[in-house]
């Protein structure tokens, strides 16, 4: 507009963020977890746009009220959302929202879900028990979701089975294991969900395209 000055203009978004005139469809996924467990990264690896992150330092406000047991070096938590894309094929797009970690940020869930069609829920077999109530709201809520193993370093090995009973998961719940740093195994894991969204449909129209 006339008297504008450059520095006071928005820049819109860049050529490359925009969607394909290809794609026809348009999911959104729920990447959840607790604290601490990958959502961050998993979001940044995949995505094939710029991610947004809400990522803030973490402060002297959170002492005695995050639980960072196993995570002590962490310096930084996400604290309304994390945003990324990734087309499965050139039909299909999935739009990604990662949820904050910590407890006392669980209300911003509840936006987040909306239109949600399924969920991959992080998990971090160092500290397992952090799950446990990021599952049994996904199952009071009756979202889809499948169960992602991330491998971090020097973490133990267990066979999924263990980890399904430990999880008091039923046999229908879809488990992989993921490096969330490897967008390729990120991509894996989302597929995954993918097929499993589509096992609980029946009508042919809502079949989800193979990747090409």
């Amino acid at each position: 507009m006339p008297g504008d000055r450059p520095g006071d203009r928005v820049p819109g978004p860049r050529s490359e963020d925009a969607l394909p005139a290809s794609t026809t469809s348009a999911v959104k996924v729920v990447i959840v977890g607790g604290f601490g467990v990958g959502k961050t990264t998993l979001v940044g690896s995949v995505s094939e746009i710029r991610p947004l992150t809400t990522e803030e330092t973490m402060t002297q406000a959170g002492v005695g009220v995050d639980d960072i047991a196993g995570v002590e070096r962490k310096t930084e938590t996400t604290v309304a959302m994390d945003f990324g894309r990734i087309s499965i094929n050139e039909q299909l797009v999935l739009y990604l929202f990662g949820t904050p970690g910590q407890e006392r940020f669980w209300f911003l869930w509840n936006g987040l879900f909306e239109g949600a069609l399924g969920a991959l829920v992080l998990i971090d077999t160092r500290r397992l028990e952090v799950s446990f109530d990021v599952v049994g709201r996904l199952e009071d809520r009756g979202v889809p979701f499948v169960v992602v193993v991330n491998a971090f370093p020097e973490a133990p090995v267990h066979p999924m089975e263990d980890l399904r009973t430990a999880l008091d998961l039923p046999e229908s719940v879809p488990m992989v294991d993921c490096d969330a740093r490897d967008r390729g195994s990120c991509r894996d894991a989302l597929l995954t969900l993918m097929r499993y969204l589509h096992t609980l449909t029946t009508a042919p129209a809502n079949a989800i395209p193979e990747p090409q």
